[in-house]
């Protein structure tokens, strides 16, 4: 009897070619970006949860006020590692203090690699639960001499020989020893991103400020990550850190937190020393985009489903006369559907297999359909299934309960109200396709807004690459080199990129400042010819020279200092800085070094040449890149002949400001696309339908003289008017939540009406484009054709 079922439905299914593709493809599409999504949700939900003690993991965050406002930092003093072991025993199994993600250059024989890592104490390991495949994780990282590396970074550097023991020359400077091997972390991990781990001790001996800086609490130059014991909550551990730092350093009032490992990812935004969430927001977004698109493609399946199933009254009632029983009928009209269901299963798996490594790279993820995932399989088969029963359900149960009597004299009727349910879930598609639309021209405003402020400096045809011990004492005669190549116009260093600020300092003082304020600058060291080669713009005073030797004393201000100094004529005005007295001798434009999206930090640049991270060279115009790239690459293996050159163009790691809300409004408009592409295909569907139950009168208004406008507008009318309705729906959910959606952001454009008259105006013709095919199509059929039709 099953197999009987499966030919009618695969029958049927030949027979009405034009409903079966659309239900399918429609179907399928919506589980594709439904089945996506999903995986993009887990990876995302799932973050951190590789190690074994994310439920008790944890990093000290501060409160501190600054410009009257309540700055969130990730940084902390060394002292509280120290204070936390020995006063707050009861409340911690681990700590440990960490330095920054760094690059660093690792050699062995002829392989070197500049890669990123960090400086941790022993207990790290432990805390991480990192799977060691070789050492042990308790000692690994006890002598100072020790490193400890990832599978992937051990094989690159010694290929399938015994690492553990083997020595590794680290930045040319020192040899480390191999103590242990650990599996690569999956790249939904924050310290993933660490391709080895060196000892904190090695940290102190090489860093003579860091050494310094044991028992300064006001020096925030650390991470601090801790591992509570079982019997404690983040909650009330907070609570009884909260002050401990003001006791020793009142600068900002500052206030601890313990921010858990399972808020790092999604919930990493503060706002006044409030957590206001993160990349949450997004997963809720995409979230609710993908059950919407797959509502969509469910909808069109229902829709068509029920409206074909009203030709087949009659096939009921001959079939009922015959002898079928109520429950044959049902079973058949729900093996059709689950068909269908199945066959759409089949194609969204393909078209997710094959748009798979698409998505990754523009999710910058690495996922994957989980064959062996029971869980998933369950999910979506589950899904499958409840969808065909859903489908099916109006055929199987209502028309099943027909009396064969008549539908055969054709007596029966569907009512005039059986198509409101249709009419309602058009509706509903189209609410989701218009706010879909808005929400995507919107982010897509708003990133060019951003992309078009004024930088305050002219970033094309800049390179910046990251310095080392040996360019350090060099600094001169790279230069010097640099130039005379031919294609470069100037190079200068810095303490940090220009596009962003690595330190802060709030010890500054000039005339007239309010002691009972604390402010912070943000700091960067430079040489003479920084301004030079980034062509920052001066707007008062003068820009640094070398033929000024009191210069290594003066500073610059940007406008954002001046205006929280208050400054009047601010050239020439000395202000108190690194305990010293430095004149003023410049002011620069406003430049954006952080977020495009913040406001402008107030900073200070002085001249530094002891602080030097970054060198940044300006390419001379009209020379071709790869040319200018081999004599610079040239210039720096004669100056640094062990290092690779690593570099970055700086419009480059501007773009990088502008890639989450990029990746958002791609998404977005991929989305978009496709869920208007499954409305269309329903009222592709609907209107071929629609056209077909009115052709008789169709026939009869073209005898009495009705022209092709006349029946287009006849037929196109009631979707239009569907349309108009989700405008009135779509349009007021754009807006509330796209609003609440820019408030997070200080720089941003503002809702314009013309945003949304474009999505109406657009989803209209859409629809009448879609529609007119069938409708036109319906209009020019011969009369006599039409009168006599079934």
């Amino acid at each position: 009897m099953f197999q009987n079922h499966l030919k009618i439905a695969w029958r049927s299914l030949l027979k009405n070619k034009i409903t079966g593709f659309i239900n399918i493809v429609g179907l399928a599409i919506g589980m594709a970006v439904a089945m996506m999504i999903g995986l993009w949700l887990h990876d995302e939900l799932t973050f951190d949860q590789y190690h074994e003690n994310y439920e008790k993991l944890g990093q000290v965050l501060l409160h501190q006020e600054f410009n009257e406002s309540i700055v969130t930092g990730q940084a902390a003093s060394m002292p509280w590692g120290a204070s936390l072991r020995n006063d707050f025993t009861e409340d911690f199994e681990n700590i440990s203090m960490c330095s920054w993600l760094w690059e660093h250059l690792l050699v062995h024989g002829e392989n070197r690699f500049l890669k990123e890592g960090h400086y941790v104490e022993p207990e790290f390991p432990e805390m991480f639960s990192l799977k060691m495949l070789a050492g042990n994780r308790k000692d690994a990282l006890q002598e100072p001499k020790s490193i400890i590396l990832s599978k992937s970074l051990s094989v690159a550097l010694f290929g399938e020989e015994d690492p553990m023991g083997k020595m590794v020359k680290f930045d040319r400077d020192f040899d480390l020893e191999v103590t242990g091997i650990y599996e690569d972390m999956p790249k939904n991990t924050e310290m993933g991103k660490s391709d080895y781990f060196l000892a904190w001790a090695q940290f102190l001996t090489q860093n003579e400020w860091a050494q310094n800086s044991i028992d300064s609490w006001g020096n925030h130059s650390f991470q601090l990550f801790v591992q509570l014991k079982e019997n404690a909550n983040f909650a009330d551990v907070t609570e009884k850190i909260r002050y401990l730092e003001r006791e020793h350093n009142p600068v900002g009032n500052p206030e601890a937190m313990i921010h858990p490992i399972a808020d790092w990812h999604l919930k990493s935004e503060f706002k006044e020393g409030v957590n206001i969430g993160g990349r949450i927001q997004f997963l809720w977004l995409f979230g609710i985009i993908g059950v919407f698109v797959l509502l969509l493609a469910c909808i069109n399946f229902m829709n068509l489903s029920t409206a074909r199933s009203e030709k087949r009254s009659k096939e009921v009632g001959v079939r009922k006369a015959i002898g079928s029983l109520r429950s044959q009928l049902i079973a058949q009209f729900l093996s059709e559907s689950l068909m269908v269901s199945g066959l759409a299963l089949t194609l969204a798996l393909v078209l997710v297999q094959g748009s798979m490594t698409a998505f990754n790279n523009l999710a910058d993820k690495e996922l994957a359909i989980p064959m062996t995932n029971v869980t998933f399989w369950l999910l979506v088969f589950g899904f499958t299934i409840f969808t065909g029963f859903l489908a099916g359900s109006y055929p199987a149960f209502y028309l099943s309960s027909f009396k064969p009597i008549n539908t055969l004299k054709g007596t029966f009727k569907v009512g005039k109200w059986a198509s409101a349910p249709r009419k309602v879930l058009v509706t509903l598609q189209f609410v989701v396709s218009i706010a879909l639309i808005i929400g995507t021209i919107v982010v897509f405003q708003q990133i060019e807004y951003a992309k078009n402020r004024s930088i305050g400096y002219e970033r094309d045809s800049l390179i910046q690459f990251f310095n080392n011990r040996e360019l350090h004492d060099q600094r001169a005669i790279i230069r010097d080199e640099m130039i005379k190549t031919g294609v470069v116009e100037e190079l200068a260093h810095s303490s940090g990129p220009i596009t962003n600020i690595w330190s802060n300092q709030s010890s500054v003082e000039w005339e007239g400042k309010d002691p009972n304020v604390e402010l912070s600058f943000g700091v960067v060291g430079v040489s003479h010819e920084f301004g030079e080669t980034i062509q920052w713009d001066i707007l008062e005073g003068r820009d640094f020279s070398r033929e000024f030797a009191t210069d290594s004393m003066s500073i610059i201000l940007n406008e954002s200092a001046v205006a929280l100094m208050d400054l009047d004529n601010p050239a020439g005005k000395n202000v108190r800085w690194n305990d010293r007295n430095c004149q003023v001798v410049g002011v620069v434009k406003d430049m954006i070094m952080e977020s495009p999206y913040e406001p402008i930090k107030p900073t200070i640049f002085g001249v530094d040449n002891n602080r030097i991270s970054i060198f940044t060279a300006r390419l001379k115009p009209g020379v071709p890149v790869q040319t200018a790239l081999a004599k610079i690459r040239e210039v720096y293996a004669n100056l640094c002949p062990t290092n690779p050159f690593d570099y970055e163009f700086v419009d480059a790691a501007f773009d990088e400001k502008f890639r989450s809300e990029e990746r958002i409004g791609q998404l977005a408009r991929i989305f978009a696309f496709l869920a208007i592409f499954i409305s269309c295909l329903g009222l592709f569907g609907l209107s071929a339908f629609v056209a077909e139950q009115r052709t008789k009168e169709i026939g009869i208004r073209k005898v009495l003289g009705a022209s092709v406008m006349n029946l287009w507008v006849l037929q196109s009318k009631s979707f239009l008017v569907l349309v108009f309705l989700s405008c009135f729906v779509a349009i007021p959910l754009a807006w509330y939540y796209l609003e609440n959606w820019l408030a997070d952001y200080e720089y941003r454009i503002e809702l314009d009406w013309s945003v949304f008259v474009i999505a109406a105006v657009l989803a209209m013709v859409v629809t009448l484009v879609t529609v007119s095919f069938q409708s036109i199509k319906a209009a020019m059929m011969s009369p006599v054709k039409a009168i006599s039709s079934d």
